[in-house]
C-alpha cells in the first residue's frame, strides 16, 4: 500500500483521536470488571511494552534513515513527548508518583495538542503515521488509564513541581540546542504545525508557551480540586 500525505481531520485522524480516549476507557472497564491485580499488571505491562517497543523501532528506523549525526541532532527523546513516553511506561509498571505527575501534566497538555494538531507529513497507512500516533496517542491514553483505571491522582503541589521541572529542562536544552544545532522542545524555532499556540515569532512564543503550560497544568488539576471540595462538603453535612 502506498502512503498519502496526512489529511488534517481526515477519517484516520478522527479515528485516532477517538481511540486516544476510547482505549483507556475500555481498559478501565476491563480492569474494574476483572478486579484482579494480576490482570491489571498484565494490562499495564503490555501497554508500557507497546510504547517502549514503538520507541525502540523508531530509533532503529531513524538511525538507518538519517545516520548517527542527524539522529543525535533531531531524534533523541528530549522533547516533552519523548520524555513523557518513558514517564507513562514507568507509571504503568512501577506506579511511580513522580513519573505519574510528568505523564499526567506534560503528557496530557503536550501530547493531546500533538494528536489534535500533528506535526506530520505522511498519512495512513505509512509507518510514520502509526509510529507518531502510537507515541502521542499512547501518552494520552496511558495517562488517562493511570488516572481512571489505576486510581492515581495529581495534587496541587504537583502542578508547581512539574512546571518548575519543565523550565529546568528548557534551560538545559537551550545549552544542548546550542551545542548540537538542534531544536529540542522547539526552543530554537517553531515547528511546522497547525497548533494555535505558535502564533508569535521566535523567541516570543517561548514565554507565551510557558504561561500557557502553567494554565493548562492548573486546568488539568481543577476537576480533582472540585472533587475534593465536594467530598469535604459531604463529610460536613
Amino acid at each position: 500500500m502506498s502512503s498519502t500525505r496526512f489529511e488534517f481531520l481526515g477519517f484516520p485522524h478522527i479515528v485516532v483521536m477517538g481511540l486516544m480516549v476510547g482505549l483507556p476507557f475500555i481498559l478501565t472497564l476491563m480492569v474494574k470488571r476483572l478486579d484482579s491485580a494480576r490482570a491489571t499488571r498484565a494490562v499495564c505491562g503490555t501497554f508500557a511494552g507497546v510504547l517502549l517497543l514503538n520507541e525502540a523501532l523508531n530509533w532503529g528506523y531513524r538511525l538507518e534513515a538519517v545516520g548517527v549525526h542527524a539522529f543525535v541532532r533531531a531524534h533523541l527523546p528530549l522533547h516533552v513527548c519523548g520524555i513523557s513516553v518513558f514517564a507513562v511506561a514507568a507509571t504503568l509498571v512501577f506506579r511511580s508518583r513522580a513519573a505519574y505527575e510528568i505523564a499526567y501534566f506534560w503528557g496530557l497538555a503536550g501530547a493531546t495538542n500533538a494528536v489534535v494538531t500533528p506535526q506530520l507529513e505522511v498519512g495512513y497507512p505509512a509507518y510514520g503515521f502509526f509510529q507518531y500516533f502510537i507515541t502521542h496517542g499512547g501518552i494520552v491514553a496511558g495517562a488517562l488509564f493511570a488516572t481512571w483505571g489505576l486510581g492515581m491522582r495529581p495534587t496541587g503541589r504537583s502542578v508547581l513541581r512539574v512546571f518548575v521541572l519543565l523550565n529546568l529542562l528548557a534551560v538545559v536544552l537551550i545549552g544542548v540546542n546550542l551545542a548540537l544545532g538542534s531544536n529540542y522542545m522547539f526552543l530554537s524555532q517553531p515547528p511546522d504545525t497547525k497548533s494555535p499556540f505558535f502564533f508569535a515569532p521566535w523567541p516570543l512564543y517561548i514565554p507565551i508557551l510557558d504561561g500557557v503550560a502553567l494554565i493548562l497544568f492548573y486546568l488539568l488539576f481543577v476537576p480533582f480540586r472540585i472533587g475534593r471540595r465536594g467530598k469535604k462538603n459531604k463529610c460536613v453535612t
